[in-house]
């Protein structure tokens, strides 16, 4: 059953609308020159995504600063800019700012499947209106690309890498020429020419199934950039705070998130995803992805959990409960190396005394779980 229009709350607004307020101020207050085509500077571009104090501007990226630089002198330029890297490392989110900031819209975007065809990059067409009519400008229908280039904004290919080669293929001519052209058409319609501030930014994962090597030809239109995982513990955690924290306010539902089950959460995090421990002692990586990403849904079904069915605080045993099916998802074998982690890491750290023994000894009672 439908809720009534009054009531119906959106999941996820677009960044542009869930940072509104600071994009205004940031149109306000700036005063450095901007390319054509451009919302906003590329100092003010910065300053959205990796915060200014002096203006009220939170940072939203967490990560390379250098990185964010070089993006925006990619996108300044006339080649396209890839975001490469392992899933979860905010590739997604770090195109939604950025064209966000420069476009004024992250809508303008393709996602890319083993299915997308060329229609839903360039244009298709309304076949009724086809039909009766013949090929017209009012048939036409605009695919992303082609709406961007028509506004001069920024289009964002999600997953490239997952779309079949000859279809990837069909962007060398977009990116070189700056031009779609409609053969079914007759006239100056039949051309559509980007408007300046048009540029192409895509994403890809490097570990993804279904992934297709990019032609060279293609590869030369693109300067690729690599978003790779927080190396820093405490920056991560600071991460998981913040959005678990949003996360929980859209939801509206209270708990206490301890800092000390945060570093928890982070630790075992780091632990699997780089193979050893703060200690020294190696473990056996998973081939589940232990993104930050990953680490801030865990983070928030802990406190989901703790909230509906415990006292609505998160302890470690709701943080290990919902780490162990984010490990298990991907492969079978992915249970043997978590028990390994279990039976010999969290198991000493349980024992070992200290005020963040009793959190360890929580998680390792979760480990039943594991044997069911």
């Amino acid at each position: 059953m439908n809720a009534p229009d009054g009531n119906r709350t959106i999941l996820r607004a677009p960044v542009e609308v869930i940072h509104a307020e600071e994009l205004r101020r940031l149109v306000a207050k700036d005063d450095a020159p901007a390319p054509a085509g451009w919302r906003l500077s590329p100092r003010a571009v910065r300053a959205f995504i990796v915060g200014d104090d002096r203006l009220g501007v939170k940072r939203k990226f967490h990560g390379d600063d250098a990185l964010i630089d070089r993006c925006i002198v990619t996108l300044m330029s006339d080649r396209g800019l890839l975001l490469v890297g392992e899933p979860g490392t905010a590739k997604s989110m770090l195109s939604e700012l950025l064209a966000a900031a420069i476009s004024g819209t992250s809508g303008c975007s393709i996602q890319g499947t083993a299915g997308t065809t060329e229609e839903q990059i360039r244009y298709g067409w309304n076949y009724a209106l086809l039909l009766a009519e013949g090929p017209s400008p009012r048939a036409l229908v605009a695919g992303p690309m082609m709406v961007a280039m028509r506004a001069g904004w920024l289009c964002r290919f999600e997953e490239v890498t997952r779309v079949q080669p000859e279809i990837q293929d069909s962007l060398i001519s977009l990116m070189s020429e700056k031009v779609i052209r409609v053969p079914e058409l007759d006239g100056e319609p039949a051309t559509v020419q980007a408007a300046r501030g048009f540029n192409l930014l895509a994403t890809a994962n490097l570990r993804d199934r279904g992934v297709h090597e990019m032609s060279s030809a293609l590869k030369r239109r693109f300067n690729f950039e690599t978003v790779r995982p927080i190396r820093d513990r405490r920056l991560e955690a600071q991460l998981i705070r913040e959005q678990t924290q949003a996360l929980l306010a859209r939801a509206q539902v209270e708990v206490e998130f301890r800092p000390d089950v945060v570093d928890l959460l982070v630790t075992a995090f780091h632990d699997l995803r780089e193979g050893v421990t703060a200690e020294g002692v190696v473990v056996e990586r998973p081939a589940a992805v232990m993104s930050s990403a990953e680490a801030v849904s865990v983070g928030y079904a802990a406190c989901l959990d703790a909230h509906y069915f415990g006292d609505g605080t998160v302890d470690g045993g709701h943080v290990a409960r919902q780490l162990i099916g984010t490990v298990l998802k991907d492969n079978p074998d992915d249970g043997k190396k978590l028990r390994h982690y279990f039976d010999v890491i969290v198991k000493q750290r349980a024992h070992q005394g200290g005020g963040a023994a009793a959190q360890w000894k929580r998680v390792f009672d979760a480990r039943r779980e594991l044997d069911r």
